[in-house]
This record gives structure tokens, C-alpha cells and sequence, in this order.
């Protein structure tokens, strides 16, 4: 496994050194943590928090930044930061208005995030949590009793970007926590996967595939997906992912719709504009109105050659609104 690292042992350290190289006029990284803060941030505004493991990239660290995530907290690779650090980053931007934290849907996440939510309600700061389970690959999230079966994907980006710009608007910690649950509950997503993704330090692949193999749904750190076939065409490889979204919308047309094609770590941009192509010729045909197209590299999953679709239903002009305000959070393109 050929890779541009200097050991195993340091990859993600290294990284993070990196990352603050290269964004120091905009982040700020406390000690040697995995947290990095927005040199924007205000005091009188809510603190909009995420995070997860690495190995995602550009999520989280690449949506700090004004108007969108007031900072991120980065475990190691394919792991959770622990409770401490997630407390040591509320407690570092937390403010009078409160910490809204934006959790992907993923069991150990959760716990952590809650133990350092707990940890900050003991000293008195205001914390609401909002878990985001948009991969329609698995179960549905029960929101009221937190039931864990439903994985956080791609469509966590568009509920940063919403929940970063309404909270640069002066929307309070309650408005932001409802807005939060009813764009999640809006946003699904999809994926397909090429080939594996890897833990580098373990030269460890968590999938295989043969060479003329898909798998679709699979998830972000090599969760099964539910079905395995022999490759074909991007234009079938669109068909399914968009029938699938067809199917969990229910859409009618005319409907509006932020829609974003996601690499998922190895697979070039000609692939995914070829594949944004078919998308969009099937956007078209069901009549749908997308006034915001994303591609790119936005969540990834170490080394996989895959790409994942992200359907936001826009029940709410207002959402589109904050989509299209401005950030200086360096992945948000």
C-alpha cells in the first residue's frame, strides 16, 4: 500500500499540523488536540459545533469558518474523538447563546458527544445536539428515543452549511435545534462503492470487491452495503441511486431540491462530473427545480473509489437562503 506518509504512527497527527500550515489565516488548532476553531467566531452568536473521525476529508475541519461551523473536533482515523476533547471544544467557543452540536448518526459518535454534552450542562452551558441520519442505505433514526440504526453521511455538509448560516443570522439555540432535526429529517443520501477504503496505519482494507464489482450502500467506514453486482455504466449506476432517493422522497414534480454528487476519496472529477451528468438528465426528466449543484470531494472514506448522492429537499425558501450565503469554511466551494 503505497501512500505519501512519512510513518503509520503519525498520519493524522501529521495531517492535522498540516492542516493548520495551511489555513492558520482561518483556523485555529488548540495544542496538539484534534480541535480547530473558526478565527471568525462571534460572541454573540450561537456556537455551531461538529466532528466525527478522520479519515473523511475535508469533513469537519473543512466547514469551520464564518458562517458555518464555529469549530470541529477530529478523532483519529475511522474513530470518534473521545468525550474530552469534544468538552475541551465546547467549553473553548462556548458562549451566552449557547453550543449546538451536529452529530453524524454512528453509535460511538453519539456516546461520546453526549458525555461531553452532559459534562457541559453540569457547568452550566446551554448545549443542544442535533444527530443528522441521512444515508437511506439503512434503517430510519427515531429522533425522540435516539434509536441508533439509521448511518450519518454526505448529507451532514448541507446541515452545517444551514445551521452555520442561520446561526449567523442571530437564530437562538432552540430555533437552530428545530431547524436542525427538520433539515436532517429532509436531507438522504446514497452511495456506491468501487473499491474498499483502508485504515493506513493497519494496512487493513475493510471490504473487498472483485475487479468488475459494485457494492452499493455501503457506508462511510466500510459498513455493509445491501447489494454487491457486476459493474456497469454511470448512467445505470444514476439510475439506481436517483430511483432509490425517487422512492424515499415520494417527490412530485416541480419540487426544489439541493442535490450534491460526493466523491468518496479516490474517484477523479471526470468521473463525477460524468456522473453528475446522468443525474442531472434524470433531474430533468422528473421535472425537479435544483438550484443548488454540488461536486466534488465534500465526505470521503479513506482510499475508496466510490461516489455518494445527496438529495435535500427545500421545504423552506429560507433554506436555500442560507445555502447561498457566504463562508470562508475553505471545502464549502
Amino acid at each position: 500500500m503505497k501512500k505519501i506518509i512519512n510513518s503509520k504512527e503519525h498520519i493524522i497527527e501529521d495531517m492535522f499540523r498540516g492542516i493548520a500550515f495551511n489555513y492558520q489565516d482561518r483556523l485555529t488548532r488548540i495544542g496538539r488536540t484534534g480541535i480547530f476553531c473558526s478565527k471568525k467566531r462571534k460572541r454573540d452568536q450561537v456556537a455551531v459545533i461538529g466532528g466525527g473521525g478522520s479519515g473523511h476529508e475535508p469533513t469537519d475541519t473543512g466547514y469551520v469558518g464564518e458562517g458555518m461551523l464555529t469549530a470541529a473536533v477530529c478523532g483519529q482515523l475511522f474513530t470518534p474523538p473521545g468525550a474530552d476533547d469534544i468538552f475541551k471544544a465546547i467549553k473553548t467557543v462556548a458562549v451566552p447563546a449557547g453550543v449546538l452540536l451536529v452529530v453524524k448518526n454512528f453509535k460511538a459518535d453519539i456516546e461520546s458527544f453526549n458525555r461531553a454534552r452532559q459534562r457541559a450542562a453540569q457547568e452550566g452551558i446551554s448545549v443542544e445536539m442535533v444527530i443528522v441520519a441521512d444515508d437511506i442505505a439503512t434503517e430510519r433514526l427515531d429522533r425522540k428515543t435516539y434509536t441508533l440504526t439509521k448511518r450519518g453521511v454526505a448529507g451532514t455538509v448541507f446541515v452545517q452549511k444551514i445551521l452555520g448560516a442561520a446561526a449567523a443570522s442571530g437564530m437562538s439555540l432552540k430555533g437552530l435545534k428545530t431547524l436542525g432535526d427538520q433539515v436532517a429529517e429532509s436531507t438522504k443520501s446514497l452511495g456506491v462503492a468501487l473499491s474498499p477504503s483502508t485504515i493506513t496505519n493497519q494496512d487493513k482494507v475493510l471490504f473487498s470487491l472483485k475487479e468488475d464489482e459494485i457494492y452499493y450502500g455501503i457506508g462511510i467506514h466500510g459498513e455493509p452495503g445491501y447489494r454487491i453486482e457486476k459493474m456497469h455504466s454511470s448512467e445505470r449506476l444514476a439510475i439506481e441511486l436517483v430511483n432509490k432517493l425517487k422512492n424515499a422522497f415520494s417527490w412530485k414534480k416541480g419540487e426544489t431540491f439541493a442535490v450534491m454528487v460526493n466523491g468518496l476519496g479516490s474517484t477523479p472529477l471526470m468521473d463525477q462530473f460524468i456522473f453528475a451528468n446522468d443525474v442531472g438528465r434524470l433531474i430533468n426528466l422528473y421535472g425537479l427545480k435544483t438550484p443548488i449543484r454540488k461536486v466534488g470531494n465534500y465526505m470521503t472514506s479513506n482510499d475508496m473509489y466510490g461516489i455518494s448522492l445527496t438529495f435535500l429537499r427545500l421545504t423552506d425558501p429560507q433554506w436555500l437562503t442560507y445555502l447561498r450565503m457566504p463562508t470562508d469554511a475553505y471545502a464549502w466551494k
